[in-house]
Parts: structure tokens; C-alpha cells; sequence
């Protein structure tokens, strides 16, 4: 019920003083949920696709006991593709998932973790989710440790981030763009692993002409374009479209994962478009849209990737390596040969040390 509340009450609108960052709502939850204790959903104001503030929601966990002197260690976790619509983000809402065995362990090493819905997808109708947009997905990490600090006191300004596939791409934005958005902040890392990359140099060349591969890739075609289209007006993805891709995105602006799939049975990516995507003015709105920067990063990385992956196929991750290389990134990479987002024995030694090392230095209030 607490998100049905949400949802059909509007907050006030945020002030000319208000900040990105700024918590709305701190609701601290009984012992149990998600099979944890400590938790706390947080409401906050973050930034949104054109530079205004608008409200999203998160989850914050903290370890028991007192805190080191420099304050509790944040961990944001970001999740992978979930949907488009309220209660999508499975951080926040009833019937929110166990929280799983990394953040789980992060928290009972001493960190404190934070784990964001995303534009739109949380406790608040906000439109459609801008799916893969890069800039938000990282203002809506770094806003929610933001506004977690202001709910508790006792978290340090010392964090890191970890995310897989969306996530992952989530991950690498913030690690990029917290220098310049939050230098407030003490930011010690970033960990990604099978992150979406250089998927806006490839999507261009779809037209109607492309056949069917699967529902699950239709969908996930379908899911950006409508991102697209809520986020960049300008761009006018209508008229990019057949009737029928038209009235799938029409449909789909609201639904979580799960029910989108089903709707994309028997379509292929060149049933949903008129025209190719080949213009000048789609692939320059949908690299700054949805591209992973390949330079300006100030913390190290750590990116696991799965050479078998066919979500992000692996030619993929190897490109988004050769770019991170010719620019001088610093970065240490682990290759595994599971499935996408699968976290080998040697991944999780690697991020284990990873997140030792970077946390060896004291924390930051």
C-alpha cells in the first residue's frame, strides 16, 4: 500500500532551493524486511533527463552496532533491466526481493548500501523509465547517497559503486560523473560487470528490414526506444516508427519486464520501425543518451566480464576494453565464461580485493 500512496499522492512540487540530493522521506522498516534488518526505503529528489529535479526512491541498509569514526562505508548497488514503470525497480516496493548474497555481505563487513530504483520506476509515477539513459541512472545513485547521508548521520561520505549489465552501464556513469556532480563526496571505486556498452553504435543500423532474433531482444529494442522517446522529445521517435511499433511502445511505457516480453512474441525489431535509424540527428541523441564514457574517470575500475554472454555480447565488452585501454583508463579487467552477470569464484575474490583496497584508507565524514 505504501507505493499505491505514493503513487496517488503528489508531493509538493521541489523549491527553487531545493537540491538534487535533498531527501523527501526517510521510512524505516521492520526487522525482516527483505530478510534484513536495518532497513529504510529513502525518498529523494534526484536530477532528471532535462536538468530538473524530480522524486525517486531507494533502499538503505546499515550494519548493526556503532559506526568506525569516520562513518559507515557506502556501497550503491545498482540493479540490471527491470522495466518501465512504478514499482519496476524491486527496491522499494511490497513484496521487494531477499537482498542478495554481495550487498548482503557488504553489509555485514560494516558498509552501509544503498540501492536506487531508478528514474520512474520506484514510488513515484514519473513517466516512463529513460531506459539506458546513462546520466540519470548515475544522478539517481549518487542522489540517493546523497540523500541517505542526510537521513543518517552516521554514514560516511566514503563510497564506491557496484552494478551488473544496466546496472553495470548504470555503475560506470556514476563512476564518471561524480567528480564534477558530487565532489562533496569521497568516491573510492567502481565495479561493473557484463555493462551495456557501445549498444548505440550498433542499434543505428536496424531497419525495417531486420528479422526477428528473439521476443527478449525486441523487447529490450523496444524498451530503449521508448526511453528514448520520453527523455528526447527533439528527436521525435514517432516518426521512426511503423503503426505497430508505435502502439507496442504506447504500451509498454508503464509495465515492468515481465509483461513486456510477452507483448513482443512473434515481433521482429524491423516490425516496430518505418524508416532506418541511420540519421545523423538518432545517432547523435543516442550516444549522449545512452554512451559509457571511455575517458574521465578519477577512481580505479574493476570490470567482470563473461566471454560467453550473449546479452552484451562479448565482442562488446572487448571493444569497451580497447577504448578504456587507448585512453589510458585505469582499470584491471577478470574474464569469466559464464553467463551474463554471473559472478565466478575468481570475480568475487577479485572484487573482494578490489573493495579491500580501495576502502583501506579511513572513512570521511
Amino acid at each position: 500500500m505504501a507505493v499505491v500512496a505514493a503513487l496517488l499522492t503528489p508531493a509538493a512540487p521541489a523549491s527553487a532551493a531545493t537540491a538534487p540530493g535533498t531527501l523527501i522521506d526517510a521510512l524505516a522498516q521492520a526487522d525482516g524486511w527483505r530478510e534484513m534488518s536495518g532497513g529504510t526505503v529513502i525518498d529523494y529528489w534526484m536530477t532528471g533527463s532535462q536538468g530538473e529535479l524530480e522524486r525517486a526512491s531507494g533502499a538503505l541498509f546499515v550494519p548493526p552496532g556503532s559506526p568506525p569514526p569516520g562513518g559507515w562505508p557506502i556501497i550503491a548497488y545498482d540493479h540490471g533491466t527491470s522495466g518501465l514503470g512504478p514499482g519496476c525497480g524491486g527496491q522499494t516496493g511490497p513484496g521487494a526481493p531477499a537482498v542478495g548474497g554481495l550487498e548482503r555481505d557488504w553489509v555485514s563487513r560494516g558498509f552501509a548500501v544503498v540501492l536506487p530504483d531508478y528514474l520512474g520506476l520506484g514510488r513515484f509515477d514519473t513517466g516512463p523509465h529513460p531506459y539506458l539513459e546513462i546520466r540519470t541512472e548515475a544522478t539517481a545513485t549518487i542522489d540517493l547517497v546523497r540523500a541517505a547521508r542526510e537521513a543518517n548521520s552516521e554514514l560516511s561520505r566514503t563510497w564506491a559503486v557496484f552494478g551488473g549489465s544496466q546496472g553495470g552501464q548504470a555503475a560506470l556513469g556514476a563512476g564518471n560523473l561524480q567528480s564534477t556532480y558530487a565532489p562533496e563526496l569521497d568516491f573510492r571505486g567502481t565495479i561493473a560487470i557484463d555493462p551495456e556498452s557501445d549498444v548505440e553504435k550498433v542499434l543505428p543500423l536496424a531497419g525495417p528490414w531486420v528479422p526477428g532474433i528473439s521476443q527478449d531482444v525486441t523487447g529490450l529494442v523496444g524498451m530503449m526506444l521508448t526511453g528514448v522517446r520520453a527523455a528526447r522529445p527533439a528527436l521525435d521517435v514517432n516518426s521512426y516508427l511503423s503503426p505497430r511499433g508505435r502502439a507496442f511502445v504506447d504500451a509498454i511505457g508503464s509495465l515492468c519486464s515481465n509483461r513486456i516480453t510477452p507483448l513482443a512474441d512473434g515481433m521482429s525489431i524491423g516490425d516496430l520501425l518505418s524508416r532506418p535509424l541511420t540519421t545523423p540527428e538518432f545517432n547523435t541523441t543516442l550516444t549522449d543518451y545512452m554512451g559509457v564514457p571511455v575517458s574521465g574517470y578519477d577512481a580505479p575500475i574493476l570490470l567482470l566480464m563473461n566471454a560467453r554472454d550473449t546479452t552484451v555480447p562479448s565482442p562488446l565488452h572487448a571493444a569497451l576494453l580497447a577504448q578504456f585501454t587507448a585512453n589510458g583508463v585505469d582499470y584491471e579487467s577478470v574474464v569469466g565464461l559464464g553467463s551474463h552477470t554471473e559472478l565466478s569464484p575468481e570475480m568475487r575474490t577479485a572484487v573482494d580485493a578490489f573493495i579491500l583496497r580501495q576502502f583501506s584508507r579511513p572513512t570521511i565524514r
